[in-house]
């Protein structure tokens, strides 16, 4: 496996290793608050030689001393030196049960002992430590002096008697957790790759490319609502499962060839993959295409399609193929397009035999010659063999492979299935295959899918340089608007840039009751037609509308002296409003 197979299955188990993780952490934390706790105390014990003036001798004495520091400490755990330790310490216990309390050891080029007791109580320890170093220095002399007249030629003395320890030995609850932790780590990881070991279900398409070389021709997604609406091309025909089938029907139509009416065989390995699933959609997809289709349902066991898609099959296949019923009448159309589907029937007790009947092969030639496309939902390969027989008789053979439920070894005797009976699948049809997790795959390019276009929403500018209808004067002649804080009046705007307010302002229409003319009513099509059109429109936010005025004036005359005063009114509300007043 490669370094991206392991991170995959670290991401995969990582609950295991979780919790195994923490486990360890736990059980680490735990011994070190409920273990008895362990004081240690140590007496370093000092030795020497007694004779020699000159160098050579002190240098002879000196490795004399370093030779016999090793065979001293190995005393300290003898009989001689542990019974008189006992009487010291006034003990009657076993020397089995102070044996293991105490060590000695010498460190690398010194001639210093150092003896080391361990036990509950500190003061006890320390207490052993000490009359150990004394007995074994006891031992030595007396060992050591060949005859009462000469002395010792080695002399020992407690150079450091032992201190009562103040803390116990071992590693603090923090540090026994982390040490747990990361041996829980270890066994997590270890756990998991076991499991990826023993785990033989096909989880992605390299798990499938590991036992075949076969082509890959559509990935469908798992998707939890197919139980209940199974024809997805239709449910959602711009969803990930319908473009999936669509995939799988161009590249059908690629591994054919050109040739049409060729039967298409659908198997799996068993039950359960989403064979039937597959057949039908695929089906509805290339009726899509404007192409006469025939579904046929040669599922003589267990029958699904007419389940699938809502039809009667207790009339079908199994009653052509016995000359109950003539193929035409059987076949029953679907849907609006081209699509026909012939049903199981009722089901036989000798399915295999049916199957293999030439009966079955003039069914399928017939089929092959009326329709452009013909697609045969067959039962799982290794639950019946009903589906080898088959493929003996059809020119392609896809098998549908349930991701997550289908085994390797399944598949790898479904092939092999095929190819004892001289078929060789035209290639494959992954099924529910994970769209989240680490082996998840991709449908999308760039993050590219069909999505509604989001609805238009109003700018927040616009709704804030929109302008305000202006209050109705009073009939009793009310008050002007009270100005606001800023000394703005209530009707004006607030910003001093008139250009901004008209570029960024979109026209409000006034209620009849709102405005001031309203009883004047708004103006005709015909007055409207009859009115002349300006020429140009002058520049009003220079301030200069001289211009402007003599039109007005022209106008009012010309319509005063016809004595059309609601024609002037009319005219004067679209001159006020060209001019921007």
């Amino acid at each position: 496996m490669e370094l991206h197979d392991y991170l995959a299955i670290l991401r995969k188990q990582w609950m295991v290793i979780t919790v195994i993780t923490l486990l360890g952490a736990l059980a680490g934390l735990a011994l070190a608050l409920t273990g008895t706790p362990t004081y240690a105390a140590t007496a370093k014990v000092f030795v020497s030689t007694t004779s020699g003036d000159s160098a050579a001798e002190l240098a002879q004495g000196n490795s004399f001393t370093m030779q016999r520091v090793e065979t001293y400490a190995d005393l300290v755990t003898t009989a001689a030196v542990l019974e008189p330790t006992l009487e010291a310490l006034g003990l009657e216990s076993p020397l089995s049960s102070i044996r293991g309390r105490l060590s000695a050891t010498s460190p690398d080029d010194t001639t210093i002992i150092d003896v080391t007791a361990t036990g509950t109580n500190p003061q006890a320890t320390a207490a052993l430590a000490t009359a150990a170093a004394e007995q074994l220095i006891l031992v030595v002399e007396d060992w050591e002096q060949p005859t009462a007249a000469s002395g010792s030629p080695v002399s020992l003395w407690i150079a450091q008697p032992a201190e009562t320890p103040g803390a116990p030995q071992g590693a603090s609850p923090l540090t026994s957790s982390a040490i747990g932790a990361f041996i829980g780590l270890c066994l997590g990881i270890a756990a998991a790759l076991l499991l990826t070991v023993l785990d033989t279900r096909l989880r992605s398409q390299r798990d499938v490319a590991r036992i075949t070389t076969s082509a890959v021709l559509a990935s469908i997604p798992y998707d939890p609502s197919t139980p209940s609406h199974p024809v997805q091309v239709l449910a959602d025909s711009q969803g990930r499962n319908a473009e999936a089938y669509r995939t799988l029907r161009t590249n059908l139509e690629f591994v054919q060839g050109g040739r049409t009416g060729a039967p298409v065989l659908l198997t799996s390995s068993v039950p359960g993959e989403g064979k039937t699933t597959t057949a039908v959609n695929l089906a509805i997809a290339l009726a899509h295409s404007d192409a006469r289709v025939l579904l046929i349902e040669a599922d003589l066991r267990r029958p699904r399609v007419g389940k699938t898609v809502g039809i009667e099959s207790g009339v079908g296949l199994s009653d052509v193929l016995v000359g109950r019923v003539a193929m035409e009448d059987a076949c029953q159309p679907w849907g609006a397009n081209g699509l026909e589907i012939l049903a199981a029937g009722t089901i036989p007790p000798n399915p295999a035999e049916l199957l293999g009947s030439e009966s079955m092969q003039m069914v399928l030639d017939l089929a092959a010659s009326e329709y452009d496309h013909v697609i045969v939902d067959a039962p799982p390969l290794l639950a019946v063999t009903d589906a080898a027989v088959l493929a003996r008789m059809v020119s392609k053979v896809m098998v549908v492979v349930g991701i997550g439920r289908a085994k390797s070894p399944e598949l790898r005797s479904s092939l092999e299935s095929l190819a004892n009976v001289g078929a060789v699948p035209s290639g494959l049809v992954l099924s529910m295959v994970p769209t989240r997790g680490p082996d998840a795959y991709s449908y999308t390019y760039g993050g590219y899918a069909y999505t509604p276009e989001p609805e238009a929403r109003p700018s927040r500018l616009r709704s804030l340089f929109r302008r305000k209808p202006a209050a109705a004067p009073s009939s009793e002649g009310g008050d002007a608007p009270a100005a606001d804080d800023a000394g703005h009046a209530g009707d004006e705007p607030r910003f001093g840039d008139d250009h901004l307010l008209d570029e960024a302002a979109e026209p409000i229409v006034e209620a009849d009751g709102d405005r001031p003319d309203a009883e004047a009513g708004p103006e005709s099509e015909a007055e409207l037609e009859a009115a002349p059109e300006p020429t140009s429109e002058p520049d009003v936010r220079a301030g200069d509308r001289t211009g402007d005025k003599d039109d007005l004036s022209e106008d009012d005359d010309a319509l005063t002296e016809d004595g059309d005063s609601s024609a002037l009114s009319a005219d004067d509300d679209r001159v006020k409003a060209r001019t921007g007043r």
